[in-house]
């Protein structure tokens, strides 16, 4: 109470101050005097109505305003003698006091823990990813969030974890080493200070399909799935669902190779057809060189042919440095 008290008197003293600058000292004090009773009027206001019924009530009455202006001014232009009735000021007076009265409803539930909280979860759906199985035994995804390319909230639903533990207690040495591994890896996630993972209990029991299960999971929540399984990536994009996956990441990361460039491999195998040698890249890419089985364990130079891009990913075609130098030298001749 004695705020309002204090606050009142300063209205009267700032109104009492203009007043004796203008000569009249008295108008000046009921001036001040009356805007101190309005900004007290309207602080009660907004203490009993509630700060959202308010701001509700004003965007009405604006957009009610607005709305009588437009609907005016085509009309004035159409008919001339509207000039200077009393049409306007009805307009206004209808349209604000709906817009004012709709405001108002519509403003009670209109707080600023609601905004913070819609704005909150439109960032906390952007950044949400729901993570394969696959990718979770396959590792990769640790390197990528260590780097900082994702970061954000990781949803591991209960049906993964079941199907990761159920791989961990397989018979099978090999599957039961990726389901260990897989374990490892979402361990390590957890650690991560730009990660957090939630585990959900959300689950489908009429969808027997794990992937179906995440497809479903990530178009109620929203959400995104990293996965390298390509038939999930499928599936997920023809029922809208937003896919990262890690395999098409690792190939846009691949090195340009363009044709005329040298290279120095490793010929690891023999290739499918006669002669055919096979390399490899740093990366996993394989490099097919002709006339390059006689070179079987050995460092060889060679130079780009052709690049091929496949589903399973790039292929790339060469010879052996010293059969172009020879052809080149045959096409010079001629």
């Amino acid at each position: 109470m004695l705020y309002r008290i204090i606050f009142f008197m300063v209205f009267v003293a700032g109104g009492y101050a203009v007043g004796l600058r203008e000569g009249a000292a008295y108008l000046g004090i009921v001036w001040g005097a009356a805007v101190g009773v309005i900004a007290l009027i309207l602080e009660y206001i907004l203490t009993m109505v509630g700060f959202g019924t308010v701001v509700g009530g004003l965007i009405g009455l604006s957009a009610g305003l607005l709305f009588a202006k437009l609907i005016y001014l085509p009309l004035k232009t159409i008919f001339t003698n509207m000039e200077g009735t009393y049409i306007g000021v009805i307009f206004n007076a209808l349209f604000g006091y709906s817009g004012l009265l709709l405001g108002l409803r519509a403003g009670k539930d209109f707080t600023l823990r609601n905004i913070v909280k819609i704005f909150k979860s439109r960032v906390e759906e952007e950044y949400t990813k729901i993570i394969d199985t696959s990718v979770i035994i396959d590792g990769r995804i640790v390197d990528v969030c260590e780097a900082g390319f994702i970061e954000g909230t990781f949803i591991i639903p209960q049906f993964i974890l079941q199907e990761l533990q159920h791989i961990a207690d397989s018979s099978d040495p090999l599957r039961r080493a990726r389901g260990r591994r897989g374990l490892d890896i979402l361990h390590k996630i957890q650690k991560m200070s730009n990660i957090t993972v939630k585990i959900i209990d959300e689950d489908f029991p009429k969808i027997k399909e794990v992937d179906a299960k995440l497809v479903a999971l990530a178009r109620l929540l929203g959400a995104k799935i990293i996965t390298n399984d390509f038939n999930l990536n499928k599936v997920a994009e023809l029922q809208g669902v937003t896919v990262l996956n890690l395999n098409e990441l690792a190939n846009a990361l691949k090195p340009v190779v363009l044709p005329g460039e040298k290279m120095n491999i490793f010929i690891a195998k023999e290739g499918k057809e006669s002669n055919q040698g096979v390399g490899y890249l740093d990366d996993g890419t394989m490099v097919v060189v002709d006339h390059a089985r006689r070179s079987i364990n050995q460092q060889v130079d060679v130079i780009v042919t052709s690049v091929l891009q496949t589903t399973a990913g790039r292929m790339i075609f060469a010879k052996l440095k010293e059969d172009a130098e020879r052809e080149e030298l045959r096409m010079a001749r001629h």
